[in-house]
């Protein structure tokens, strides 16, 4: 604590992302804001919400197929849907009565998991910027032999690459395909889909983590942006399964039946 005192500190919060115009008749209101130097008036009149999102997070408007691609991700990934443990979590939050302003965090907070969550779209991320240079057979190859001794029943040969439920999961694979459209021949997006193909011989494949992964560094993202990009494309639908569930009660989800129940023997004392 004594050397903390020593620490230097700014005086004031910097941020090259927003710039507040101050009111010259009093400095805590503003009359303007600009957004990496665009005034937000004229956003407003100009811009869509994805290329504002672009600029907010990139500090630069998306070319015509930066625009494209962003936009097929936003939408590709606007609901991770009600098999995800975060859909269902913030459905039965939803419906058992949780204030609506929690809500959003919770289910952000389980889909920032590393089992399909935004933690393994960054993991993803910064294997696929690793590795995009090498041979993706290669990587491929290397990958599957680790797979050999592996007995569970979903493997994963890296992060975001993988199985799904013992398979190769072709909900994902649709997914890939309008997004592979507009990928550059010699970028981290089409890399993935050959690493993925050679995966699928065996009998593995894109799992939506590495897909959204490569997407992001596709557009310009580190992949630490990249798991929260991924966030912020799946919250309309963590929202739109809350709001059709709020206010239905308890008795609107599933109750664990009696035989899914593990029960633990007594521990020495008496506790359980």
């Amino acid at each position: 604590m004594e050397r903390s005192r020593d620490t230097a500190f700014p005086e004031r919060v910097r941020t090259r992302v927003w710039e507040e115009l101050p009111d010259p008749a009093n400095p805590w209101l503003s009359t303007g804001a600009r957004c990496h130097g665009y005034a937000l008036e004229e956003m407003a009149r100009r811009l869509s919400f994805d290329d504002t999102v672009f600029l907010l997070l990139r500090g630069e408007l998306p070319d015509p197929l930066q625009k494209r691609l962003f936009s097929r991700f936003l939408v590709s990934f606007c609901n991770p849907g009600p098999r995800h443990a975060a859909t269902r979590a913030i459905m039965n939050a939803a419906a058992s009565g949780t204030r609506n302003a929690a809500l959003p965090s919770i289910g952000l907070a389980l889909l920032g998991g590393e089992h399909l969550g935004s933690a393994e779209v960054e993991q993803a991320a910064a294997f696929i910027a690793a590795r995009s240079q090498d041979d993706p057979a290669a990587v491929a190859a290397v990958l599957v032999s680790g797979l050999a001794a592996a007995e569970d029943a979903d493997r994963r040969a890296a992060a975001g690459f993988g199985t799904l439920h013992g398979s190769i999961d072709g909900f994902c694979l649709s997914l890939a395909a309008p997004l592979c459209e507009l990928a550059r021949e010699n970028g981290p997006l089409a890399w993935s889909a050959r690493l993925a193909a050679e995966l699928n011989a065996h009998g593995c494949g894109w799992l939506q983590p590495g897909l959204a992964a490569a997407c992001a560094l596709e557009l310009g993202f580190a992949p630490r942006a990249a798991g929260l990009l991924y966030q912020f494309a799946s919250l309309p639908g963590l929202l739109a399964h809350a709001l059709e569930t709020a206010g239905r009660g308890i008795t609107a989800m599933p109750f664990v039946p009696e035989e899914r129940y593990e029960y633990l023997d007594a521990a020495p004392g008496g506790a359980t």
